[in-house]
């Protein structure tokens, strides 16, 4: 299988303290693979290295065949690697509509011209349908549910057509139902052909969902592979146990 992204001896120092120590890693195009593990191991600061928001001290990284080390996050969206956050990052006071239209790269006062294409107006429409969000197409973002928000967000970043598309915590403070949902989008995109890197604390997702699974500890991968086996791997438990 031919790694979409390959991220080597990626190195980030904040004050001394090691973030992220020499990680190497490959995601697999066609995928969908978690990255876990405890508070504190660096897979925040993997994330932000990986997708524009910090320059790593040492490493590289590759998408898609291309050095992209310490590209900013705009030139990676347009590249098709997209992200989310664990806290999820709309325009409160554009409307549903307005946040996916500009996703697709357009000004705010493009929103009102004809200047925004038809196609981009198309895709929004229908990714509103697919997200559940047309009802509500013309709220202003902040009068969405947190879990409401956490959707759009997603729906935002398929405004790109990625290739790679990283979750942060997609689950993170949303019920049940909406856990159900956003597992429901993950593998229609990944059937789409959209390959997916994720943190996630909810094992149960992991498990269910995803395959490969790199356990990160101390700022580097212990462990990378079938998520039946990480529940018995020793390294991993000693991880989690003594964290």
């Amino acid at each position: 299988m031919s790694a979409l992204l390959e991220i080597t001896d990626a190195t980030k120092v904040f004050g001394g303290v090691r973030a992220v120590d020499g990680a190497s890693l490959s995601v697999g195009a066609n995928t969908i693979t978690a990255l876990i593990g405890p508070n504190g191991s660096g897979k925040t600061t993997l994330f932000n290295l990986i997708t524009g928001y910090l320059r790593p001290d040492r490493g590289r990284v590759q998408f898609a065949g291309r050095d992209v080390t310490g590209m900013d996050a705009g030139s990676l969206y347009r590249r098709g690697l997209s992200r989310t956050f664990q806290q999820a990052r709309v325009f409160p006071q554009l409307s549903v509509q307005e946040n996916l239209v500009v996703a697709g790269g357009y000004t705010w006062r493009q929103l009102f011209t004809r200047r925004v294409s038809s196609s981009d107006r198309n895709r929004a429409g229908q990714l509103l349908a697919e997200f559940n969000l047309a009802p509500v197409a013309d709220l202003l973002a902040s009068e969405l549910s947190y879990g409401q928000r956490k959707l759009l967000e997603f729906a935002a970043v398929l405004m790109s057509d990625p290739k790679l598309v990283l979750l942060d915590e997609p689950t993170a403070g949303v019920n049940p139902v909406m856990i159900d949902t956003m597992e429901r989008h993950v593998r229609d995109r990944h059937a789409a052909g959209i390959t997916f890197l994720i943190v996630e604390h909810d094992m149960s997702f992991v498990m269910r969902l995803c395959d490969p699974v790199i356990v990160l500890d101390q700022g580097k991968p212990i462990f990378s592979g079938r998520p039946s086996d990480v529940q018995t791997n020793p390294l991993v438990l000693d991880a989690y146990l003594g964290s």
